[in-house]
């Protein structure tokens, strides 16, 4: 499974990678939200892990140009340093499948990839 990380965090980043890449994920990395539309288009991810607060193109401009523009259901999963209730319900608006708040334990985030891909596999 592909799961592309949009974080422009480069120590966040790169500790994501590392965890999923050991739990046997093929990883795509994405520093802002302009490069993640870019990777969406050509690596064609399972699951989209973005951070709310990014360069050029936001966590939420880009669930909705996944889900308005490209018309896709690929799950996304919102992870920020922001627990304000209007975002989490923006996101969720807007087509998130989850919202995670920083800091948070990378088993957490395991844990919560692994019942989308779940659900994934029971729904087809």
């Amino acid at each position: 499974m592909k799961i592309l990380i949009c974080e422009d965090e480069e120590i966040m980043l790169t500790a994501l990678e590392f965890r999923l890449k050991k739990q046997g994920f093929e990883v795509i990395r994405a520093e802002d939200g302009q490069v993640a539309i870019d990777k969406i288009r050509t690596e064609d991810p399972d699951l989209i892990i973005a951070d709310i607060m990014m360069p050029h193109v936001t966590g939420l401009e880009l669930i909705k140009f996944v889900r308005e523009d490209l018309r896709k259901d690929i799950p996304v999963i919102v992870i920020s340093a922001l627990e304000l209730d209007e975002v989490v319900l923006e996101a969720s608006r807007l087509g998130a499948n989850d919202f995670i708040a920083k800091p948070f334990r990378p088993i957490e985030l395991i844990i919560r990839i692994r019942r989308i891909f779940q659900e994934l596999e029971l729904s087809s």
